[in-house]
Order: structure tokens, then sequence, then C-alpha cells
């Protein structure tokens, strides 16, 4: 290897494991040498699983002898998020009530990373409930972002975003209703998707009760990855089909090649924008025109009013079903959160819960239109700068900040059920800042090669983090 083998992309491991340049043994160990070396530091893996890591590397490095390969990922390491299923593991999900809650069975995000071949080496950390932006809570503790431990590693994904940023395995699980992909993909430098809801199967066996009506339109799972590549991978990997999930679309892969073409979106002076992040905005787009795409800058339609039903709808629910049994179960912080989430969402009764239901496929309608004119959209995902590891917490304003001004275009895709890819574009000041790329409803190809064109002309940025780190 002409690098050490932490270092090799998911696809580079699962390539060279294939073709018998390195076992899967090799991968593990070299993976696990790299938690050992950089975890206590960043508390990114709550859950080491490197005896039954261990054992999968072996009985595939067996298998790969016999000629039975299991499947894309067969023998290359990964993570899980700490909030899905792992089968005779607790699902913790940062809250200590949850320690004893173990998984009779595997989620199926879990269940297709298994078959397709993958070396669970771990789990990676969230915040109480995976609700806040910030990865901190009573059990774990607080994760901090390899690039720099005074800015987030972003949430509700942020342990699994700051392990692959750091080489801990080659790709992370994580889950999106709000922004907990793409946020974490930012901070940490790395790159993702937030599929089309229904892409990928969901469910978790060690739950009493069904997920209610708002988090099945806006939840979805997803991989966080060190490059664009692999987020094909990982995506083409956790989709296949499970019958837990009734919601599950089997839809193709890929479609018919699409206009180059790619609507702009604008950034409103009340977003109080930063003018470094708006000048790697300007270098995006210009790195698709030099791609070959025509670039316009639009108007939106009602990106304040997409943004603000989003955050009415998901607390309108979550505090009709369960907002006492969560304080009850949180921490101090979790609740100021909490706190600071009601304060700038509107209270719904039935009747208004019902006609902003409805009112979402008029929103729906009217980015559809613009996707028919323009197949990429293209958004800052974060105009301000990146804030602390608990900058949620600085005062009573900062979430609304957070989420209403600065990353304003990060709930509304989750909303409109969108897929959206985040790609890393350069640092400010040593920090990553990415853009997020939406396309139409089950074509993540699109948003992903628009993704591809830019880390094509922009590179990755992990090699940067690892000179700094080593």
């Amino acid at each position: 290897m002409d690098k050490p083998i932490w270092q090799l992309s998911a696809t580079q491991t699962a390539a060279a494991i294939r073709e018998g340049r390195l076992t899967s043994v090799e991968a593990t160990e070299a993976h696990l040498a790299r938690m050992d070396a950089v975890n206590p530091a960043l508390n990114a893996v709550v859950l080491d699983m490197r005896d039954n890591a261990l054992d999968t590397a072996r009985a595939a490095d067996a298998a790969l002898k016999s000629g039975d390969i299991h499947g894309p990922l067969h023998g290359v390491p990964i993570t899980v998020k700490q909030n899905v299923d792992v089968e005779g593991t607790p699902n913790i999900n940062g809250v200590p009530a949850n320690t004893g809650l173990i998984a009779p069975d595997d989620a199926p995000v879990t269940r297709n990373l298994r078959n397709a071949g993958a070396v669970i080496l771990g789990q990676t950390n969230t915040p109480e409930f995976s609700m806040r932006a910030f990865t901190d809570n009573p059990v774990h503790g607080l994760t901090l972002n390899p690039w720099d431990d005074a800015i987030t590693c972003g949430g509700s994904s942020g342990g699994a975003a700051s392990a692959v940023a750091a080489g801990i395995g080659t790709l992370a699980h994580g889950n999106d209703i709000g922004g907990s992909l793409r946020w974490p993909a930012y901070c940490c430098g790395v790159a993702t998707i937030r599929p089309t809801q229904g892409r990928i199967p969901a469910f978790n066996p060690s739950l009493a009760g069904e997920r209610p009506f708002v988090a099945q339109l806006f939840s979805t799972q997803g991989p966080i990855c060190r490059d664009v590549a692999d987020t094909v991978l990982g995506l083409s990997v956790m989709a296949a089909r499970d019958a837990r999930d009734p919601l599950h679309v089997p839809m193709p892969m890929t479609g018919a090649p699409q206009p180059k073409r790619v609507a702009m979106g604008k950034v409103y002076d009340d977003m109080h924008a930063d003018t470094g992040i708006l000048d790697i905005y300007a270098q995006a787009a210009d790195h698709l025109r030099a791609a070959g795409y025509e670039v316009d800058e639009v108007d939106l339609p009602d990106v304040k009013g997409c943004w603000q039903a989003w955050t009415d709808l998901l607390f309108a629910e979550m505090c009709t079903l369960s907002e006492d049994a969560m304080r009850a179960a949180g921490s101090e912080d979790f609740n100021r959160v909490m706190d600071a989430y009601k304060a700038f969402s509107n209270p719904l009764d039935l009747k208004s819960y019902m006609l902003a239901q409805a009112q979402r496929l008029t929103h729906l309608r009217q980015w559809l239109s613009v996707l028919e004119d323009y197949p990429v959209i293209l958004t800052p995902l974060m105009v301000q700068r990146t804030p602390g590891p608990r900058g949620d917490l600085d005062d009573a304003d900062a979430v609304r900040r957070l989420m209403q001004d600065g990353a304003r275009y990060l709930g509304i895709m989750n909303y409109l059920g969108l897929p959206s890819a985040l790609v890393p574009v350069d640092t400010l000041d040593g920090h990553p800042v990415g853009v997020q790329l939406t396309a139409t409803r089950f074509r993540e190809d699109t948003a992903l090669a628009a993704a591809q064109a830019i880390e094509d002309r922009a590179g990755t940025l992990l090699g940067r983090l690892w000179a700094k780190m080593d």
C-alpha cells in the first residue's frame, strides 16, 4: 500500500480485499489501531465491538478463500450510529434510561450493511434522543471535531462524522430528520446524502411503538463518507429491501440523464451570512460551471415559510406525543434545548396541523416545478461560522440563530422529502465548509453527480486533516 491502510476509502478497501492485496483482518486491525490512537481524544466511538469485528473479519477472509464474496463491502470496516438496533447491544440514543434497551435483532440498515459484508467496528455517539445539533449526552459525554475541538462535530450523527473524518471506519452510518447527516458531515469535512424518504428501509425492533407520521415523512437513514464515490456505494448497500419497512420504495438507483442546469439558491440578508462562506459557496458554483453545468441564481419558493413549516410540524408532533416522557428522561441541557425549539416553533392544534400537512404538498409542488427546469438545486448548508461544541447552550437564542438563520436550507429538505447531498468545498480559517445539492424525488444519482463534479475540482479535505492530526 502506498499509504496507511486506514486512509483507504471504502471503495479502495473493498477492491483491495477482493483482489487479495489486503485481508479483512489487516484492514480491521488497522482501523482498530487508528481508533485506539485518536478516539480517546474525540469520543466518537462509544461502544467498542472489536472482538466481534475481528471474528467477522476472519470469517470474511475464510469465505473469500473459498470464492464466496458476501457483497460490495466484503470485509470492509465501518461504524453504526448508536440509535439504530444492532442485535444484542443497547440502543442507548444518548439517554441513560435506555442503557437496558437491548436490541433483539438488527435494524434493516444494520442488516443490509452486514449482508453486504461490512465489519462493524463499533457504535458512534449521538445527543440525547438524537435531537440536538451538537453531540453530547449524560451517558457518553461530548464528542469533539477532529479538525478543531473549539468547533462542534455537529449532530445528531456527530460521532459518525467525527469517526470517519478521523480515519475510524471507511464509512459511517447515520440518520437525518432535520439535518443530522448533512450538518455533521459539513462540520467534519466529509460527504453524505440525505436520501429520499423510502429509499433506505427503517425500523427498530427494540421500540415498543411505530414512528409517528412526521417522523415517517421526514426521517431517513444514510451514509457519511470520505468522498462521493463511497457515498454512492454506501447508499446502494443501505437501500436493499427489507419487508419490515412498508414505506420502502425499491426504485432504481439511476435514471435517464438530465440537463446540466443548476438553480443557485439566494442567500438572504436576514441569514447574516459570513462573507468567507459566501466566497466558498461561489467557488462551488464555479466548479459546476467548469464541469459544464449552467448555473443561474434563483429565488426558491417560500424558503422561510418552508423552514417554519418543518419546525412547526416536527415539534407539534413531538410535543403532543412524547414531550413529557422525553423531558423526564432528559438532562437539564436537553430541556434547555427543547425550550429553545419550542420558542420558535408555533403550537398547532389538530386543525392547524392538518392544514400544515396539506400546505406541504403545495410547497413540494412548487419546488418540484423548479426541479423540472433545473434538475439540481445548489444551496449553502450553513452561512455562519461553525459554532462551538455546545453552541446551542450559548444563550436563549442560539438554537434559533443556528437553525433559522444560518442553516435555513437544512430542515427544508426533510420537510419536502427531497434527496440532498453534502460535499466539502474548502476550508475557512482551518474549518471545513461544504454545500448542499438537491434533486427531485429518487434522483439521488443526479445530486451525487453534481457533488462529484465539485469534488473532482475541489478535491477532498481529509488529507489536510490527517496531516494536521499526525
